[in-house]
């Protein structure tokens, strides 16, 4: 493998890398806590990276997503997450995919041909239907919880979703799957108590003319910041290698 990965070999050996260097991974969803979990895949040296998603760069994401720039504002995430792979890693297989992940589009998308899918969606009724469509498959996935209205990143933890507490998100995730009869997902969630928007803030949404399910004109909009989205991506992607790698 290339040199790049040089401080990666002196900690986990030949082996592992070799390992991730013949994975494929999906990310859906390359916003706040995918977009970071995009990169740290990339430069842990993953073979192949397909990213989904329909959103573009707005100006209210520059307080926190790695594809927002000044310079980025207006393009599609999953392309300019893409071009940045390729720059940190050519020898990437990245593919970018502007899909609004639904169960109606579901079947656009082959999930057997990952090693692993890494859910970042924000919204329930993908969620459902990738999880469902990935636990049927047999193919590992792992969700990410809600990091919106949240502080602090030391309180972010991998477990089962079984024993989430106190994570709206989770909460209703957790109900609904177990309808389906799931009643295991490994996920990565925050302990923290959310946190109010405060209703003084002016705030009006970029999208008002999106009206898909979950978007911006659609749901109420939380406050975030860089750090917990963040930390949320890094420890979803840490997870991921370590498995993968087998290390």
């Amino acid at each position: 493998m290339p040199n790049q990965f040089i401080r990666t070999r002196l900690l986990i050996g030949d082996k592992p890398l070799e390992r991730l260097n013949r994975t494929k991974i999906a990310v859906f969803g390359v916003g706040g806590v995918g977009g970071y979990a995009v990169e740290a895949l990339a430069r842990s040296g993953a073979g192949a990276l397909h990213l989904y998603d329909d959103d573009t760069v707005s100006e209210s994401n520059l307080n926190r997503q790695i594809a927002a720039l000044h310079s980025t504002l207006g393009q599609p995430k999953a392309e300019v997450m893409a071009r940045r792979v390729r720059d940190i890693n050519p020898d990437c297989q990245v593919e970018a995919f502007r899909l609004f992940y639904l169960p109606q589009n579901a079947d656009e998308v082959d999930l057997t041909q990952y090693d692993y899918v890494v859910d970042c969606i924000d919204t329930v009724t993908a969620k459902l239907e990738l999880v469902t469509r990935c636990t049927t498959l047999q193919v590992k996935i792992i969700s990410a919880m809600g990091t919106g209205n949240k502080f602090d990143p030391s309180t972010l933890v991998v477990t089962d979703i079984s024993k989430t507490q106190g994570c709206p998100l989770a909460r209703t995730m957790r109900k609904e799957l177990r309808k389906r009869g799931i009643n295991h997902l490994k996920v990565v969630y925050s302990t923290e108590l959310p946190t109010s928007p405060l209703a003084s803030v002016d705030y009006e949404p970029l999208e008002t003319t999106d009206t898909r399910p979950g978007s911006a004109a659609r749901r109420d909009t939380p406050g975030s910041t860089p750090f917990v989205p963040a930390a949320a991506g890094l420890l979803l992607a840490s997870t991921v290698v370590r498995e993968l790698g087998q290390f």
